[in-house]
């Protein structure tokens, strides 16, 4: 698992997430976030496209940077999910909870 972030522009940001998200990895993601935020993005494009998988416990951190980020007026969008992540995320009903998008550019262009 890899993660890389990108300032975007003074108010974003974009997350870029390679590999697999399990329960042991959630935390390192959730703390990146986290420090993206704490550093003043109050809107966060993350990108899936090379995510092979991702488990309850990534969906939940994902579920708290939203809310973190709502509560500061800002908004969390994903996009890129490959067919295997974007299945789990429709399994757990995060379709209709989360902006997705299917390219950055689009992801980007949603905060206008």
């Amino acid at each position: 698992m890899s993660i890389s972030i990108r300032q975007q522009s003074s108010e974003i940001a974009v997350v870029i997430i390679n590999g697999r998200v399990d329960t042991a990895i959630a935390p390192e993601v959730e703390k990146e976030i986290n420090g993206v935020i704490a550093g003043g993005k109050n809107k966060i494009v993350v990108d899936l496209s090379g995510m092979e998988y991702i488990s309850s416990g990534g969906l939940r951190v994902f579920l708290g940077s939203a809310k973190a980020l709502k509560a500061k007026g800002g908004d969390l969008c994903l996009c890129g999910l490959t067919a295997n992540v974007l299945k789990i995320f429709k399994l757990a009903g995060f379709t209709k909870v989360f902006n997705i998008c299917e390219t950055e550019t689009q992801a980007l262009q949603s905060f206008s």
